[in-house]
């Protein structure tokens, strides 16, 4: 089945420094440090990459995380209740704005 994303494109992921070299290394090197093992562990930062994947929806990232997080032991249902913790933050997130058009209708309506 053809979809817009091509899940082999994420095998590609580092060729993006073909064009760009120097600022790629710069990224590859940032990410790298950003997952090793410090306050929170390789697994807890996993499942945080895997939240914020499924908040940006990203399907190379929600890829990735998946078999990852799985290989660090995270249950499948640790890994639900990460993905309704992000939705919970997006809506609120959403919902949160609404003060601002309250905030607004309520100034025109004066």
């Amino acid at each position: 089945m053809e979809t817009y994303y091509n899940p082999a494109d994420l095998k590609k992921f580092g060729n993006i420094g073909e064009w760009e070299e120097n600022l790629a290394k710069k990224f590859f090197d940032w990410y790298g440090d950003v997952f090793k093992e410090g306050d929170l562990t390789a697994r807890e930062k996993s499942l945080i990459a895997l939240a914020v994947a499924h908040t940006i929806q990203c399907p190379y990232c929600i890829d990735a995380y998946t078999q990852d997080t799985l290989e660090k032991g995270v249950t499948e249902k640790a890994m639900m209740e990460a993905i309704h913790v992000a939705a919970a933050i997006r809506g609120g997130s959403s919902l949160v704005h609404g003060v601002q058009m309250m905030n607004k209708a309520k100034k025109i309506s004066m």
